[in-house]
């Protein structure tokens, strides 16, 4: 049984989310601001985490923060608000997903459900038993550990940014339009997603470039999308 952490100070929507999550099979823990929530991973498995990002005490957006120190873990964030520039913050800082309230309790289980098929897909729950390495110059990445380096110093990466940069390195020279790379990655139609394979794209290149403004891996070919160089 899967184990979805739902944080929201707003009591009365922990527990309909939970309503929803447990009829599908999935173990539930309600959390009601941050710290309990931050206190919860460190003493249960956690699959997934469902947070909201105003909440008194600590926000879902430092939170989520928190958590990318340490985990991997799936995140989807949950607010009031509907603005771009809130969804691409929530991208920025490190959650997989976003919904805006109020929200269809079935779209939910939906997401919750296709974030964990990705991160279960990755070999974070269930490792590939052969072992695939693909390295382009100093960029290396264990597809059976699931691992990423760059000249050999380890690189986190959450489960949409390891998505995004495997399907790259594996066809290092070949550029992909922004709706490809969607259309791969969330196995969705490309509608709108611009803004949120930019800031996947913009979140991998932090990580791995030395200099993000002038990547030596992950390039931009402008007006049509982006590819790993080949080395």
């Amino acid at each position: 049984m899967q184990t979805i952490l739902v944080c929201d100070d707003d009591r009365q929507i922990v527990e309909a989310i939970s309503i929803y999550l447990t009829g599908e099979g999935f173990e539930v823990i309600k959390a009601y601001d941050g710290y309990e929530a931050l206190e919860y991973l460190e003493t249960h498995e956690v699959n997934l985490m469902i947070v909201d990002v105003m909440m008194p005490g600590l926000d879902g957006i430092r939170t989520t923060l928190e958590v990318r120190k340490t985990s991997s873990i799936p995140i989807i964030i949950l607010s009031a608000k509907s603005e771009d520039t809130d969804k691409i913050l929530g991208l920025n800082i490190g959650a997989d997903d976003y919904i805006t309230k109020p929200f269809n309790p079935l779209e939910l289980v939906a997401r919750v459900k296709s974030q964990l098929r990705r991160y279960t897909q990755l070999g974070n729950l269930n490792q590939q038993s052969n072992s695939q390495v693909y390295k382009c110059g100093g960029l290396m990445i264990n597809d059976e550990n699931k691992e990423v380096s760059v000249d050999g110093e380890p690189i986190k990466l959450t489960p949409i940014e390891y998505n995004i940069l495997l399907l790259l390195v594996k066809n290092a020279g070949k550029v992909y339009s922004i709706d490809q790379i969607y259309e791969k990655i969330w196995n969705e139609d490309a509608i709108g997603a611009d803004n949120t394979v930019a800031v996947h794209i913009r979140h991998i290149r932090e990580k791995i470039e030395i200099n993000p403004k002038e990547p030596r891996y992950l390039k931009v070919v402008w007006g049509v999308g982006y590819k790993i160089e080949k080395q």
